[in-house]
């Protein structure tokens, strides 16, 4: 028996998030619906001409928010991370107390330097575009992972984001070499288009010979693969991973077993904001299949998840809105 469902490794970073206009976007030239990354000199820049009463800040990073999913639907997690010694870090570290995720960090023992951050622009029509300060996070490597807590878990959950950098993209190859000789599972997301269109062969190398589950959403899928649909997708993607998961936003997922392909449908809602829906539905899909639950039941849970968290802003839900979830779709 492993003691976690699931550890993730990935960027701590303290997402705070804003709504703006299409306009604002335009004018500071940026760019819409991907995550980019900046200095702090921008990114204070950016955030001094935005309308801070619409603020909402709370820890976040890719894997971040789907070990905190996880933990909200009653999965056991763990999270392997890099923050400073400053107020963000400490703030980072109290919420995922508070959120019940296990951490590799001591609160007395932090480094001097500075807390990544994640500036998420959300305009009307629900789109997200991040703009990342990585911060003291950019200098994530084996040093700052688990090695027993990667040993002691069903699935390792690996963030795309870390591909950046050769330290990142050392530590995913180590948590994929460690899950594997210890018999846990490997799972992997791309996380962004952007990773994927420009550090493809960088994933190419962590992937080797396969992936247990792979999660991307059909830009992703077809950028990595170089397919022009995503039935021929689908198909390449057998190469890379074991079984998968392509999100396909109001359409749905689509999820491959290993043996079958299963269409997940979609949930009705009205979206507000698109950030964290893949990392919610990583989440939620990752408890579903560590608690004894089939990938059909545990994409049904995904995918009401998301769309619930697309219904309102921020990344992640309330602990009771997890638990109704949870008792309408598994009881």
């Amino acid at each position: 028996m492993k003691k976690y469902d699931v550890t993730g490794i990935g960027n701590a970073l303290v997402d705070i998030e804003f709504t703006v206009s299409d306009e604002f976007l335009a004018r500071f030239g940026v760019e819409k619906g991907l995550m980019t990354l900046v200095d702090e000199e921008r990114q204070t820049m950016l955030m001094q001409e935005i309308n801070r009463k619409t603020a909402k800040m709370q820890c976040g990073g890719s894997a971040a928010n789907t070990v905190i999913a996880l933990s909200q639907f009653g999965g056991n997690s763990y999270y392997c991370c890099r923050v400073g010694d400053d107020e963000l870090g400490r703030f980072f570290l109290d919420d995922l107390k508070e959120s019940g995720v296990h951490h590799s960090l001591d609160a007395e023992k932090l480094e001097k330097g500075i807390t990544g951050k994640c500036l998420v622009m959300v305009t009307e029509d629900a789109e997200r575009t991040m703009n990342t300060f990585l911060g003291i996070t950019q200098d994530f490597s084996i040093r700052d992972i688990n090695e027993y807590a990667l040993k002691d878990s069903k699935y390792v959950y690996i963030e795309g984001y870390l591909v950046t950098s050769e330290n990142g993209k050392e530590a995913m190859r180590y948590a994929k070499r460690v899950a594997e000789d210890s018999g846990s599972k490997v799972a992997l997301t791309f996380s962004d288009p952007a990773m994927v269109k420009y550090f493809s062969s960088a994933f190419d190398e962590v992937i080797g010979a396969s992936v247990d589950l792979l999660f991307a959403n059909e830009e992703e899928a077809m950028l990595y693969t170089k397919k022009s649909n995503l039935q021929e997708a689908r198909e390449e993607l057998k190469k890379a991973a074991k079984h998968f998961v392509i999100t396909q936003g109001k359409n749905g997922a689509m999820i491959y077993d290993g043996d079958t392909f299963i269409d997940i449908e979609p949930y009705s809602t009205k979206a507000v904001d698109s950030n964290g829906a893949g990392d919610m539905f990583a989440g939620a899909f990752l408890y579903g299949i560590t608690n004894g639950h089939s990938y059909a039941s545990s994409g049904k849970l995904a995918s009401m998840a998301s769309s619930k968290v697309v219904s309102q802003f921020g990344p992640r839900l309330k602990w009771h809105e997890a638990k109704e979830i949870l008792g309408r779709l598994l009881p």
